[in-house]
Order: structure tokens, then sequence, then C-alpha cells
């Protein structure tokens, strides 16, 4: 576990997922009706570990588990938008990386916890220096989650038809980028 992001509700930290190990919280995860825009409700346990050995073992894909304060609390998937997902449906730039993620349902919300997940996550895929261009395709109707992209920094680029959704294309550059401080509290 290696820690990428600090802020008033913790220390993040991520790993490379163990599909095996992590398969049953991440079944519970993706099975969650939360995760309604992660497509994956109906899945079963074996598909889980299946679909996150095939991510992990991709030569242009990777996921992370991630940590708050040791818990357990978020995935994040990093892929190549030119070479997988939106491969041929925009104009990728050298640089650009693509990026999911999804917060672990709770039964004890905590107010910012989305917004810091996010800016943990673009923390770590900026450490990497050939990233200049983080890139998301959110399910249009997923309003929550382009509220917290735009909170810290992601510029919404255009509508695009993908196999099983229509989706908001958007962008977040390094000078772009507003990770969470202190005085962003009013903020999820």
């Amino acid at each position: 576990m290696r820690p990428v992001y600090c802020d008033d509700l913790g220390v993040f930290a991520v790993r490379t997922v163990d599909p095996v190990t992590d398969g049953p919280l991440l079944h519970e995860w993706v099975t969650h009706p939360k995760a309604r825009y992660w497509q994956m409700r109906e899945a079963t346990l074996s598909q889980v570990r299946e679909t996150y050995g095939d991510i992990v073992a991709h030569p242009h894909r990777t996921a992370v588990l991630g940590f708050v304060d040791g818990l357990p609390c978020f995935l994040a998937e990093r892929y190549d938008p030119a070479r997988v997902e939106l491969a041929g449906r925009y104009a990728a730039l050298p640089g650009d990386i693509g990026m999911h993620f999804l917060c672990a349902p709770t039964q004890h919300p905590r107010h910012g916890f989305t917004r810091s997940v996010l800016s943990a996550v673009l923390t770590w895929l900026f450490e990497d220096p050939s990233v200049r261009r983080v890139v998301v395709e959110p399910d249009v109707r997923n309003l929550a989650v382009q509220a917290v992209n735009a909170a810290v920094g992601f510029r919404p680029a255009a509508r695009i038809d993908l196999p099983d959704k229509q989706a908001l294309l958007s962008f977040c550059t390094r000078d772009q980028f507003r990770p969470t401080t202190q005085t962003d509290k009013g903020h999820r």
C-alpha cells in the first residue's frame, strides 16, 4: 500500500487489486444499488474476479484498491483511452489517461468524501509524469459524479455514444486539477 494523498479526511493510499483476495469485497461494492452506473450489479463473485483479473493482467489497464487510514474505501481503474474503452471515439492526445472510480457503500457517509477520493485518484494518476490529461466518460444521467468531477477541475467536452451508455466525455489537465483542501468543506 502506497500513500498518495492526504487531507482533513485522512491518508489515502492505493495498491494493485488482487482479484482473488479482493474479489469478495469488490463483489459487494460493484453489486450494491449505489453502484448502478458501474454496470456490474448482476455480476457473480466469479465474474468480478475474472473481470479484475483481466484488468490487472492487461497491458493498457490497471485497477487499484484505495484505502483511507488503512481501511478499504474505494476502487479506481486506469486505462489507455487510445487503446481500450474510448479507442476511436475521440481524438486522443499523447498523455491522455482514462479513469473510473467507485466509492465503497457506507452506512456512515462523510461530508466531502467523494471529492477527497477523486482528488486522491487524480493525484495518483498525475504522479506519472507522462500523464497530461485525465479522461472520464460518466453516464450522462449520473449528475452526482459530474458535479464532483467539475469540482476538481474536469470540463465536459462532448456527449458520446458508447455500447452501454451515453457518456459525457470530460477532461482534466494538470493545470485544471483542483484537489480538495481544508477550505473546500462546502463541496461533496
